[in-house]
Formats: structure tokens, sequence, C-alpha cells
């Protein structure tokens, strides 16, 4: 129903941010991930997702596509509501719940407040497939040239081995956005086969 809302912040805190949008103040609930990325900003533009449910409408705010697409996939879950949905994306970073439900991590997604072992299992069992298609090409494109090349030939050679190009394409993103310098193609490889 509502694609997204502009405005200027009236106020935001880590559970929600109402909007100012031509004299409307819209309030949306929020992760502590959309929060870092808006608590300085005086206008914004936040995606939203409309809940209907028995006690009222509820607006849900993010700052990116790919959180608003997971905030669905995981809603989709049995079991797993709104807010359950919301202190996931509150825990870690979407790439790193991708990461988590691609390579069946259950003990990340056991660590939020919420999420017992039946429920982290079946996130896994039934967004594996969903969220390894849901590459992100923007953070490949943000690499460097070289290591975008070191990337890519890690890749290959994990799909050489019989890993699935999803799976493992979300653990050498996982690999890079945790370090700084730039690692060669065997430091890759070597690193993701301990995390596959």
């Amino acid at each position: 129903m509502y694609e997204f809302i502009e405005g200027a912040v009236e106020h935001a805190n880590p559970a929600f941010i109402v909007i100012n949008a031509n004299g409307i103040g819209y309030h949306l609930q929020i992760s502590i991930n959309t929060y870092e990325k808006t608590r300085e900003l005086k206008r914004v533009r936040i995606l939203t997702h409309l809940a209907v449910k028995e006690d009222g409408h509820f607006l849900y705010g993010f700052f990116d596509e790919i959180e608003r697409s997971l905030f669905r996939q995981l809603i989709m879950v049995n079991g797993v509501g709104t807010n359950t949905a919301r202190m996931i994306l509150s825990g870690q970073s979407p790439t790193e719940i991708i990461s988590a439900i691609s390579t069946g991590n259950i003990a990340m997604l056991k660590s939020v407040k919420g999420v017992g072992p039946k429920t982290a299992q079946r996130i896994i069992l039934e967004l594996q497939d969903k969220v390894t298609r849901m590459a992100t090409p923007a953070e490949l494109a943000n690499m460097p040239s070289q290591t975008n090349k070191n990337f890519e030939e890690s890749l290959l050679a994990l799909q050489a081995l019989g890993f699935q190009r999803g799976v493992a394409e979300k653990v050498l993103l996982k690999i890079t956005s945790h370090n700084q310098s730039q690692l060669t193609v065997e430091d890759m490889i070597k690193q993701a086969l301990k995390l596959l």
C-alpha cells in the first residue's frame, strides 16, 4: 500500500522514527540497523511495510531494500512475527543474517531474543534457498577492483569444489566485509572452507 515515506525527521530512537511528510506525521517501527543509518539525517526516505493486525495497522520502516526484503521473507516463516523479525534485523546486519541462513548457522539465529532452536531451524529450512538468491551486486561493485577479481576467482574455485554459488558468495562477502586488508585468492578460499 505504501512503498516509501519521505520527509523531515521529527523524532527518532532505536525503536521507531516519526517522519513529517507534508504535515502528516508517520510513526514507523524500525530496526537498530535503520536507526544507525538515519539518526544523523534531517530528511529521510524510508521504505515501508504495512502490517495489518487485530489490534491495529502498523508501519515498519527500512533504510534499504535488502533489509525490507529480508523482513518480508522472515515474517513468512511460521512462528516469526513482525516483532521477532525486527529483533533479528536489529541483532545483525542483513548481510550477516543472510550469511547465517545460507550457511545454516543455527547458533547465530538462536542468539536473538525470542528465537528458539525450532524457530531457527524453520527459518533456515524455509529461507535457505530464497536468501541465496538475494545477491547484493552493489556490495560486489563497491569492492576495489583487485579485491573484486580475487573474489570472483575464489568464488569459481569454491564452485569447482562443489559448493553452491549462492552459499559460497555469502561466505566470501562475510570474509571480505570483516577484513580491511586486501586478501589473496588463497587466503579467501582457506577462510571460506573453514566457514562452509
